[in-house]
């Protein structure tokens, strides 16, 4: 057997260790600032999308007591609610849905105290019924929904069977003085009925001549509230409302110019009552300035502008936006003229006086109607009452509301 021939190690010198020495330690340098470099740039795309699409859906943005709402649930939310309309319709539900969220937990914390409890297998059922995706969102709907049947029904077991009720009549009259003669009128043995279709410009009560049926004191309306103290057969004295609308004004009208091509240049002032339009005519006919009374009484939009409405053309009125009653007065004055009050049932006005006649008092059942009103009156009253005595934070503001129907629009 030959010897095994010996290959002999090559000893580097000094030179070349120190050379390699110094390539090894590049290498190294070089390597270790690629791996920070990669590091880095992962870091950085990695921050940005958690800032883009993670941290937002992160960020409690309602809470209601103890109990929290980030992001993506307030956009799932706003998603689910407007499924089933115009994409962009988001943007008009964004403070709706908050509110709603507000309300659901408000409802489901308040429901908890009155031992009201909504099973997992009554949220299933539904669920599947109505083919609803078995997330969060769905499910929290269908609580709620359910929640709200059950409330609906306590605060329906806890009216009581029968309640002392009012069948009451009433019309609004547009001034004191006018109040003063139907009240006279009644009192000389006026039909009351006839009298409220003479005299009410009430838009609402007046197609049923008045008639407001029976109703218990908590739905008499807050304006006429202490009427509800009348006595069978009593008639209020004149209660003065300005909040009421009703269908009825007074024009005084003034012409400034006249111009053969232009027409008429015109201002002019709607007020609520003839005898206030004769009281202010009475003060322009005294030299006060006609702009500036427009500005402090007229119910019309011109008023910022003093009742100036421009110019208008005799062959335009019937396309002019006003009532033949005004444009009958109007291309009738001379320059600088100003009108006698003239009436418009074709416009609506604030302000005015109810009469309130009580047909009859008793105890008796409300009817299906009046009973369903009391009953989410008083499941109103209860919510916000949850409302009053709970600690609400609502940060979303008009950039998150924006941003979160910007989401839903994008997932279309």
């Amino acid at each position: 057997m030959g010897k095994k021939k010996v290959t002999p190690v090559r000893v580097p010198t000094k030179h070349q260790a120190a050379k390699w020495q110094r390539q090894n330690r590049i290498r190294r340098i070089i390597i270790t600032a690629s791996i920070v470099f990669l590091v880095s740039i992962i870091s950085y795309v990695g921050y940005e999308y958690y800032a883009a699409q993670i941290k937002p859906f992160n960020e409690k943005v309602i809470t209601v007591n103890d109990v929290s709402f980030d992001m993506k649930y307030y956009v799932n939310m706003l998603d689910a609610q407007t499924k089933t309309l115009e994409p962009n319709s988001a943007y008009n539900y964004t403070y709706a849905v908050a509110q709603y969220i507000e309300d659901a937990e408000l409802m489901k914390q308040g429901a908890k105290e009155l031992n009201i409890t909504v099973s997992e297998n009554e949220i299933q059922e539904i669920v599947a019924e109505q083919n609803f995706p078995n997330d969060e969102v769905y499910r929290d709907i269908v609580e709620t929904q359910l929640l709200s049947e059950k409330l609906s029904e306590y605060f329906d077991s806890q009216l009581q069977d029968k309640m002392l009720q009012a069948n009451m009549q009433v019309m609004l009259v547009e001034s004191e003085q006018v109040a003063k003669a139907v009240l006279g009128r009644v009192s000389s043995g006026g039909n009351f009925t006839e009298l409220v279709r003479q005299f009410s410009y009430d838009n609402v009560t007046k197609k049923y001549d008045g008639n407001l049926g029976w109703l218990p004191e908590e739905l008499i309306p807050q304006t006429i509230a202490e009427t509800f103290n009348l006595t069978t057969g009593e008639i209020s004295q004149p209660i003065y409302d300005n909040s009421t609308s009703k269908d009825i004004g007074y024009w005084l009208i003034k012409v400034n110019e006249e111009d053969p091509e232009n027409g008429i240049n015109v201002s002019a002032m709607l007020l609520g009552s003839e005898q206030e339009a004769l009281e202010i005519k009475s003060e322009l006919d005294e030299g006060s300035d006609f702009s500036e009374l427009a500005k402090s009484y007229s119910q019309h939009s011109s008023k910022y502008k003093g009742g100036e409405l421009g110019w208008l053309k005799e062959e335009e009125k019937e396309t002019n936006g006003f009532s033949d009653a005004f444009n009958e007065v109007a291309f009738q004055l001379s320059t600088g003229q100003v009108s006698e009050p003239v009436k418009d049932e074709t416009v609506q006005t604030k302000g005015g006086y109810w009469i309130v006649k009580v047909w009859d008092k008793q105890q008796r059942e409300l009817d299906t109607d009046a009973r369903a009103v009391v009953k989410n009156k008083h499941f109103s009253e209860w919510l916000e009452q949850q409302r009053g005595n709970s600690t609400i934070e609502n940060k979303l503001d008009s950039t998150r509301m924006t941003w979160a129907a910007n989401e839903v629009i994008k997932r279309r």
